[in-house]
């Protein structure tokens, strides 16, 4: 059938919209990955048919080449997430060498009722897609979303495998839009160090934390929010979550946190919600087939057999068989699933056999949750020894992962000794099948991950071999190999699809460095990983954590007795960048961009010295030493660029860069339009490029400094159109840093200069926001400055130290910041572009005391300004000075002067006639012209 835009199908509990390509389950949206979602309408279309993998590879990936493996994960994402196999519903079966069929009674109906995309897609939480069905707990999750709004603080406890994230996550999911602030999920289970939680929630609530004590400043950040923070997997690291969540409790009243751990973490305010097991039949009970399915136990074990096994179906003769094996399993889901899984090889009779020969009921009451722990480790020692040798050796190696991995890097790290590659993708399959593993579908990739109590169990097993240090080298080297192509992808790929393909390997990155760097591993091996790594510590905004790892691994780098020169500037100039962001111009800055370029002048590396010059130029820009900067920017013409176009636009970019500062407005603009004209012909504009040095997105950089030459130029205009440009670029990429230096430069400036006040605040706002959220203190601290002028935000300076640069903005946007440092400055010609509007403030506060010999000093100091202004080509700082001197004329009874300089320089601009200084001149001229004789 032709899918319509104006039609919903309907089938089970689901409406589907082809054309919002939603669907909804009894009133909520069930989020599908994409993929997943389009081979749900191809087998809408042709429901009762056949629809060959070949035409259904076709249609969702039409651009790639794609194996076989990843429609079928994608299809048993989809079977999962529809329950497919629920009280023995079926959706869509697997017809053996043809392809699948959607066999579901469904119908048509007018969409007219269908909820608004919008609506039906929130966001604010960063919830995963539901990847499986929730079986049994619908009325706790319902008694939960009543209590956690009038409790705060729930924990849900059981023991391994009894579903708690599961219910916890379909909680948090059910309460999507109810919290105004959105819903946070921070994972645990990758994490080992107690020191390190703070850090991660930072992260994951885009906060900054800029003082020592942590606790204090997330408490303070999160003191106005209103959110639900899920906490999962707290069992390892019970006293600092219960010490975090009475802080967070106390100090934020409209955060409420549901979390879930094997015990109860004895926190003030907690209110623990232990979970039982699902629900089986009573032993000596008789049931007919359809009263045994309105158990959960039973109901879980067949919707996993039927995924599992296409042609399982459980006939009335078999019921007894099931509730014993449920029984059995103590009604545990993990323990249900491993055994489900295992019904296409055993049968139901073989399976309970094989269940009466592993391991014995337990004697405790079944509800006890030390015999519920016996039963699920009894089944995974049991589901394990069915595993051949091949399949146990991939299991424990696998359990090295920290995180989701993909089908190459698992060959990466289970290939060695006993397994050759043809053996992996057979192992994993039958691990996925035996419900050991987990897929975990994303739009370009398919990923495979462990659970925490499977992983757990698995790496028992593998640190009893001596496979253990192989095993961790190998996974090191995987890491390096990745963040290795990371680095060469980087350049031209966007930022949330480089996320989406490197992130995930963040955790296993951390274990290979913590390893590595502290003498556990090859030293050599973690040296190089917290060098190549450096783009995704970047993207993270994890600046401050990677230059801890980065100090350790020069530290290491320097007792080796040969210390790689290429490795050490590779280090050196990610020490550079990180303190940059995180420190300003601070010694540690300079000193790495120094030692960076002296080893690459003993290396003859170009590059190199081109990152370094760039760092060190960007450092003396913050300082406000921008003479060093011009004269920095020529050393790259001495050096040649070997014909690499990319790295010659850079640093053509940074000249402009350096004669803006300096204030050679005319040089500068000519070369921001060729540098403009180059990116535009080589398809460098409006396309993710990095820089290099500090590492800004390179249409953006070329801009923002594009928007500040036109302002000076006096086309305020046309610089809020190119500073709106950037900006566009930057959220478009998402780039965070990008986003906060043209917010910093441009964005936030020229709209208060422009004098559209409501769009300065907001754009503040932004940066704020975006200055917490990539955890940027350079850029949250010029934020504050800003919010002292401009308004619109209750942010207060932390008494952090200005530097030279915002310190000649601040004058620039309020004469009252001028001091005597600041004046010193510009009479000695080292505050470039700004020395003009320093000058003028100097006059006004001279005038202001109305003193004749103060008052002719401010007028010999308002015509250097005007000269100044006029040598630099900054027409927007020659029209303040002209308007302050022509105001003092005016004063004096100088009518017909004071006309004749303003109206000269007002007569050269030909836009922003609404801005705040040409409306003040032509007030000023009207004034003038009435006194003016006839």
């Amino acid at each position: 059938m032709t899918l319509s835009p104006e039609q919903a199908i309907h089938f089970g509990p689901y409406r589907v919209y082809p054309g919002q390509r939603l669907v909804m389950e009894a009133g909520q949206p069930l989020r599908l990955s994409r993929r997943a979602l389009a081979i749900l309408l191809i087998l809408l279309e042709h429901a009762g048919n056949v629809v060959s993998k070949q035409q259904l590879i076709a249609r969702v990936w039409p651009n790639s080449v794609v194996e076989d493996i990843n429609l079928r994960v994608h299809m048993a994402a989809l079977r999962k997430a529809l329950g497919d196999g629920q009280a023995g519903q079926r959706y869509i079966v697997t017809v053996a060498q043809r392809g699948y069929s959607f066999v579901a009674p469904h119908s048509l109906e007018l969409a007219a009722q269908a909820p608004s995309p919008v609506a039906a897609t929130p966001s604010g939480h960063n919830l995963p897609v539901r990847r499986t069905r929730m079986i049994g707990r619908q009325t706790l999750v319902d008694n939960l979303m009543e209590q956690l709004p009038r409790q705060r603080f729930i924990t849900l406890v059981g023991p391994g495998g009894i579903g708690k994230t599961t219910v916890a996550l379909r909680v948090a999911e059910q309460m999507i839009g109810r919290y105004r602030d959105g819903i946070r999920l921070l994972d645990l289970a990758p994490i080992n160090c107690p020191l390190m939680i703070n850090g991660h929630l930072a992260t994951l609530l885009e906060l900054a934390l800029h003082d020592d004590e942590p606790l204090d400043g997330l408490a303070d950040c999160l003191r106005e929010r209103h959110m639900l923070l899920v906490i999962d997997n707290c069992e390892h690291l019970v006293d600092a979550i219960a010490q975090l969540s009475e802080h967070i409790l106390r100090s934020a009243p409209h955060v409420h946190i549901l979390a879930t751990s094997r015990e109860s973490l004895r926190a003030e305010g907690e209110f623990v919600q232990r979970l039982e097991s699902l629900d089986c039949p009573p032993p000596i009970a008789v049931l007919d087939r359809a009263q045994a399915m309105t158990f959960s136990a039973l109901q879980l074990f067949v919707e996993r057999a039927m995924a599992s096994h296409d042609g399982f179906e459980l006939t009335d003769a078999e019921l007894p068989l099931l509730i014993d094996i449920c029984h059995r399993l103590d009604g545990i889901p993990l323990a249900i699933e491993l055994a489900a899984a295992q019904v296409g090889n055993l049968g139901l009779r073989g399976l309970l056999a094989q269940l009466h020969s592993s391991f014995r009921v337990q004697t405790q009451p079944a509800q006890a949750p030390l015999a519920r722990h016996q039963t699920l480790r009894a089944t995974l020692d049991w589901s394990f020894e069915l595993l051949n040798a091949c399949e146990k050796t991939c299991l424990r190696r696998l359990s090295i992962f920290r995180g989701g991995f993909t089908l190459e890097s698992a060959a990466a790290v289970i290939v060695g000794e006993h397994i050759e590659p043809r053996e992996v993708f057979g192992s994993i399959t039958q691990l996925v099948a035996k419900s050991l593993l987990n897929v975990e579908v994303g739009d370009e990739e398919v990923y495979y991950r462990l659970l925490d109590t499977t992983r757990h169990y698995a790496q028992e097993q593998l640190a009893q071999t001596p496979d253990l240090p192989g095993t961790r080298e190998r996974h090191a080297e995987r890491c390096l190999a990745l963040m290795q192509q990371a680095q060469g992808a980087w350049e031209n790929t966007s930022t949330s699809l480089w996320l989406e393909r490197y992130g995930r390997a963040l955790e296993d990155i951390r274990a290979a460095l913590d390893w590595g760097l502290h003498g556990q591993g090859p030293q050599a091996l973690a040296i190089r990983l917290a060098a190549t790594s450096t783009p995704l510590w970047q993207e993270l905004s994890l600046l401050k954590e990677h230059g801890g790892y980065v100090r350790k691994a020069l530290a290491l780098l320097d007792q080796s007795p040969e210390p790689s020169p290429h490795l050490k500037m590779a280090l050196k100039l990610a020490l550079g960048s990180a303190c940059y962001h995180a420190q300003g111009a601070s010694a540690e800055t300079i000193g790495a961009f120094v030692s960076a370029r002296a080893l690459a002048r003993q290396l003859n590396d170009v590059g190199g010295q081109l990152r370094a010059i760039s760092g060190h130029l960007a450092v003396n820009l913050s300082c406000g030493h921008y003479q060093m900067a011009l004269e920095q920017s020529r050393q790259f013409d001495q050096l040649g660029l070997h014909d690499d176009a990319l790295m010659s636009l850079s640093t053509h970019r940074l000249r402009v860069l350096a004669l803006h500062f300096s204030g050679d407005q005319q040089q500068a603009g000519e070369h921001a339009e060729h540098v403009l004209q180059r990116m535009a012909h080589s398809g460098y504009l409006n396309r993710f490029t990095h820089g290099f040095g500090v590492q800004y997105d390179q249409s953006v950089a070329a801009l923002t400094i594009h928007a500040r030459i036109l302002w000076l130029q006096g086309q305020p205009e046309q610089a809020w159109r190119a500073a709106r440009q950037a900006l566009d670029i930057a959220l478009q990429i998402n780039h965070g840093t990008s986003i906060c230096y043209t917010l910093a430069l441009a964005g936030c400036l020229i709209a208060y200069y422009n004098g559209d006040t409501r769009n300065a605040r907001e754009l503040l706002r932004l940066l704020i926001q975006q200055a917490q959220k990539h955890s940027v203190p350079l850029f949250y601290n010029w934020a504050q400055h800003y919010a002292q002028v401009i308004g619109g935000t209750d942010v207060q300076l932390t008494g952090r130290q200005s530097t030279g640069l915002i310190r000649d903005i601040m004058v620039t946007l309020d004469a009252s910041y001028l001091d005597e440092a600041l004046l010193e400055r510009a009479q000695h010609g080292a505050s470039g572009w700004s020395t003009a509007e320093i000058l003028r403030a100097r006059a006004k506060t001279l005038l202001a005391t109305d003193c004749p010999v103060t008052t002719a000093t401010a007028e010999t100091v308002l015509l250097k300004a005007l000269d100044v202004a006029k040598a630099q080509g900054a027409l927007a700082w020659e029209l303040r000075s002209a308007t302050s001197l022509a105001q003092l004329w005016q004063r004096q009874g100088q009518p017909q002067r004071a006309h004749q300089l303003l109206a000269a320089v007002y007569q050269r601009f030909t836009e922003g006639f609404a801005t705040p200084d040409l409306m003040t001149v032509r007030r000023l001229l009207d004034e003038l012209q009435c006194h003016l004789p006839a």
